[in-house]
Order: structure tokens, then C-alpha cells, then sequence
């Protein structure tokens, strides 16, 4: 392989250059991204770098690399997105015209905010998914202003906390009947929704939106399910991603929720991977494919990608279990596994009340996932055990 070429510039691309060079590939390598920045660590965006705790400089993924000396020795292309890919000739087209041939591929899009149609142009609503976002939101949360977020997942919770300490009046409006339901479960989900009102923000669940109601380009109220209303100075759309993959129509690739791939990243077409929030990967525990779209993910599955792009009759290797953390008011969570496994929920150290507690996942007496709430040191421990007996068996992919 002479030219490999990275298509998305954010950790999971950088991740792959970084595995391609340590898997020895010493030929050209490029690195394609839709935004001017050099890659950048976007969970920050919705805590630190919102509240104004970090500049830009703290976000960088590659200030040790970049300069003379950089070991990739890749070429950026930067600031044009690309449109369109021919798998069968392996060509790119970018959004300004040019085009990229390479003998393998790294496909890298990610994902982007939901949006509603209803709400486009209006001043006052954002979505967080990138620095743009982040750098668009941040002067509009003004102590004493009202913000009404729409969502209660990670971004919506985030973004309250951050805003509530900022001195803000926060609402979040949750459509389903307890937030964060399907990655924690029930139980746990609606320990952690506590946090809400504990913290002086109004969570309202299980009612949507039926009316925005708008004045000079901004909105400034919503009429809920229930009839009731809340004004707003500020609206957070925090309603969910859907992958980058608009740009692969008719390209050959199989797209199915994501780029459809078998258990280390390989796309039916030969030299093509994909890694990040726009890959679905077959997942051998539960026999269907599925986007994971947490960060380590992105880094983890990266160098996996590259094993089988570089050598296409690799056998599948293990992967740790998902993980993800988020921070909240002042509690960090985290949680490995998979909830939806589970059976039965069993607390294993510390108390619900104060939100210092871990909580282990059964499937009859097998543990399937773990969740820590300011408990890290047990946490770390019961995922490193988690990773050893709940690795997969090598299956053939179908």
C-alpha cells in the first residue's frame, strides 16, 4: 500500500494515522477534515471549555506531534468536506473540487447533531457537537438568562450542569420517562436523574414539545404535551446524532444506520474501514451491528481498523467492553458493559443518596456491566475484570 487516506480529522482519525504508522506503513498518508482545526477532544466542549475553565490550546489531540518533527509526516487537507467516494477506484471527492486516489481508506466522518426544520434560523438555538458549536453557545449563557434544553441525554445533562453553575435558570425537557434509561437501565437511570433537582434544574419527563414560539428570530417559549409552558432565552437541541454518511450514497459501500462493517472495521469492499460514530460494526455478543459513539471507541477500534486494512485476512481480535463517563454537578460517572444484558442490578459499595456508589450489572450470576458513580479506583478495577471474562470468542463474520 503506497497512499492511505483518512477520511475525518477528529480522534478517530487521528487514531488511525497514529495505529497505521506504528503497524509500520511507511508510504503517503493523508488526513481529510470538513473543519479548519487540526483534531480536537470534544468531550470537554459541553463542561470545561463551555464554562470557560480551558482555551482552545487544552483541546488539541496532537500538540506533542505537530511541528517539523511530526511523526505521522501526514498531509492535511483541511476546511473542505468531501462529497462523494467511488469505492471500486477508491476516489474521493473533496467539496472543493479535488480529488484524492488511494489504495486504502479510512472512512472517519462521525456524526452530526440532530436538528429540527422548525427551528432553522432562529439565533437563540444551538446544538454541541463540535468547537464551532461550542464557541457559537458559550456567550449566550448569561447568569439570570433562561435556558431550556431539549434532551436529557449526556449533551443535554452536561450542558445543564455547566449552565446551572454559570448561574443560569435551567429546564430540560426529557421526552421519554426517565433519561439515560438505555445506557444505564431504569434503575440506575432514575437515581442519576435525581441530580436534576437536587442541583436547582427543572427536569420534566415523559411530555414532548407541541409548539415553539418565536419573536424577531429567537425563540421565546414552548407550549409542552401537557399544556403547560416555559419561556426561553436559550434552547439546547440535545436530541441525538446521526452519522456522516450522506457523502457515500451510490459509492458501493453497504450503509445501513452507519457504514456497514464486519468485527474489525472492513467494509465489503476490500481496502475500505470504518471507524467512529459512522461505523456499525457486527458485534459478536449480540450478533447485529451497532454504532458506538463514545470516545473510547473512537480511540480504542482505530487500530484494530488499521490491522485489517493493512491485512485484510487478519482474524477478528477481542474488544474491551463499551465504555463511557460523563460528568454532572460535580459527580463523575462512569459505566462499562452493556445494560441491556443485564437482569438484575446489585449495589456493591456506597450509598444511591449521595451519589457515591458502584453498581454492578447480573445476568444470572455472570456480571454483565458495571456502573461507578464517583467510585474510580473500584470502577477501574471491576472494568479490567469485566474486559478479561467477557472477552468473545473468535467467531467466523457472517
Amino acid at each position: 500500500m503506497e497512499t492511505l487516506a483518512i477520511v475525518g480529522a477528529s480522534l478517530a482519525g487521528l487514531s488511525a494515522a497514529r495505529a497505521a504508522r506504528a503497524q509500520g506503513f511507511s508510504g503517503r498518508l493523508l488526513i481529510i477534515g470538513d473543519e479548519q482545526q487540526r483534531p480536537y477532544d470534544r468531550p470537554p466542549l459541553s463542561k470545561e471549555f463551555l464554562a470557560g475553565k480551558i482555551g482552545i490550546k487544552h483541546l488539541m489531540l496532537e500538540a506533542e506531534e505537530a511541528g517539523a518533527d511530526d511523526p505521522l509526516q501526514a498531509e492535511w487537507l483541511l476546511g473542505s468536506p468531501a462529497r462523494s467516494f467511488d469505492a471500486a477506484t477508491r476516489t474521493i471527492t473533496l467539496g472543493d473540487g479535488r480529488t484524492v486516489v488511494a489504495d486504502g481508506v479510512v472512512i472517519a466522518t462521525g456524526a452530526s447533531a440532530r436538528t429540527l426544520p422548525e427551528l432553522a434560523g432562529l439565533a437563540n438555538v444551538f446544538t454541541l457537537r463540535t468547537l464551532q458549536d461550542a464557541q457559537d453557545l458559550a456567550p449566550e449563557l448569561v447568569a439570570g438568562s433562561r435556558l431550556l434544553v431539549v434532551g436529557a441525554g449526556f449533551i443535554g445533562a452536561e450542558v445543564a450542569s455547566t449552565a446551572k453553575g454559570l448561574g443560569m435558570d435551567v429546564t430540560v425537557i426529557c421526552k421519554s420517562g426517565v433519561p439515560l434509561s438505555a445506557p444505564l437501565g431504569p434503575e440506575m437511570a432514575a437515581v442519576m436523574a435525581t441530580l436534576h433537582g437536587i442541583n436547582g434544574v427543572e427536569l420534566i419527563c415523559d411530555t414532548g414539545i407541541d409548539l415553539y414560539y418565536s419573536y424577531e428570530g429567537n425563540v421565546t417559549g414552548v407550549r409542552l404535551s401537557d399544556g403547560h409552558y416555559r419561556s426561553a432565552d436559550v434552547v439546547l437541541l440535545g436530541i441525538g446524532a446521526v452519522p456522516n454518511v450522506g457523502w457515500l450514497a451510490g459509492s458501493g459501500l453497504a450503509i445501513d444506520d452507519g457504514v456497514t462493517c464486519d468485527s474489525m472495521g472492513r467494509t465489503n469492499v476490500p481496502g475500505v474501514v470504518a471507524v467512529g460514530d459512522c461505523a456499525a460494526w457486527f458485534d459478536e455478543r449480540s450478533g447485529r451491528h451497532h454504532r458506538v459513539e463514545h470516545w473510547s471507541g473512537a480511540q480504542e477500534r482505530a487500530a484494530l481498523a488499521v490491522t485489517g486494512l493493512l491485512d485484510h485476512s487478519a482474524a477478528p481480535l477481542p474488544l474491551n467492553l463499551p465504555y463511557f463517563w460523563s460528568d454532572q454537578y460535580g459527580v463523575t460517572l462512569q459505566f462499562a458493559g452493556h445494560a441491556r444484558d443485564a437482569e438484575r442490578v446489585e449495589i456493591e459499595a456506597g450509598q444511591l443518596e449521595n451519589h457515591s456508589f458502584l453498581a454492578v450489572y447480573y445476568r444470572g450470576e455472570e456480571p454483565v456491566g458495571v456502573l461507578g458513580v464517583n467510585q474510580p479506583r473500584l470502577f477501574t478495577r471491576w472494568r479490567r475484570q469485566l474486559n478479561a471474562r467477557n472477552a468473545p470468542p473468535v467467531l467466523a463474520t457472517p
